[in-house]
C-alpha cells in the first residue's frame, strides 16, 4: 500500500478519529487530514483533493447520511464508511452513493489497514468495471449509428449492405476521421433532406 496516499477522516467526534489516525499510523500513513465539523464537507474534499475518504459515523441521522452520500457521488474516490448501527436501506444506500467499504459496528485501530486495503481494491475494480461498461455503451452506440447510416446508404444509393459499408470505411479513412463520425453526418445529411 502507497504510504503517500493523502487521506480525510470525516469524524466529528475526537476519540473515534484518533483511532482512525493511529490505525492508519501504524500502517504508515503520514499524510492524513481530520475533518471534524461536515459544514461544507464537499467544499473542503475539493481542497484537498484527497486519495482515500475515511468517514466515521456514530449514529447517523439520515440528514448526515444524504449528506455523506452526496459527497461520495461527487468525488469519485474510494470511501470507507464506518458506522455503529446499520439497517439493509442504509447499506444498499451506501453502496448504491459509491461506498467501497461499509463497516459496522467495533472500530479498532489494528483493522483500519486491511479497511483502507480493501476500500481501495474495491474502489478500483469497480471503476475499471465501469469503464469497461462505458466503453461498452460507446461501442454499441457508433454500431447502431453506422448500421442507421449503412441503411440510409444501401437505400439511397442502391448499395449492398458490404458496399454500403465500404464507402463509409472508405470516406472516414480519406477524412481521417472515425467511421461513426462519418456516418453520423450522413445520418444529420439525411435528415435535413426529409
Amino acid at each position: 500500500m502507497d504510504a503517500s496516499l493523502k487521506i480525510i477522516i470525516v469524524d466529528e467526534n475526537p476519540i473515534r478519529a484518533a483511532i482512525l489516525q493511529d490505525g492508519l499510523q501504524e500502517a504508515g500513513h503520514r499524510n492524513v487530514t481530520w475533518i471534524k465539523d461536515t459544514t461544507g464537507l464537499l467544499a473542503h474534499v475539493y481542497a484537498i483533493d484527497p486519495d482515500v475518504i475515511l468517514i466515521d459515523l456514530e449514529n447517523p441521522s439520515r440528514d448526515v447520511l444524504e449528506q455523506m452520500f452526496q459527497m461520495s457521488r461527487a468525488v469519485k474516490r474510494p470511501i470507507a464508511m464506518f458506522v455503529d448501527q446499520s439497517d439493509s436501506a442504509s447499506i444498499q444506500a451506501s453502496v448504491d452513493a459509491g461506498v467501497s467499504a461499509y463497516i459496522v459496528g467495533n472500530l479498532q485501530k489494528d483493522r483500519i489497514k486491511t479497511i483502507l486495503d480493501l476500500c481501495i481494491s474495491r474502489f478500483n475494480a469497480f471503476s475499471r468495471l465501469q469503464d469497461e461498461l462505458d466503453r461498452t455503451k460507446s461501442a454499441l452506440e457508433e454500431r447502431k449509428v453506422i448500421d442507421r447510416a449503412r441503411g440510409i446508404l444501401m437505400k439511397l444509393r442502391n448499395l449492398t449492405e458490404e458496399e454500403a459499408y465500404a464507402l463509409l470505411r472508405k470516406t472516414a479513412m480519406n477524412e481521417k476521421k472515425k467511421i461513426a463520425e462519418v456516418a453520423q453526418s450522413v445520418i444529420m445529411t439525411a435528415e435535413m433532406f426529409k
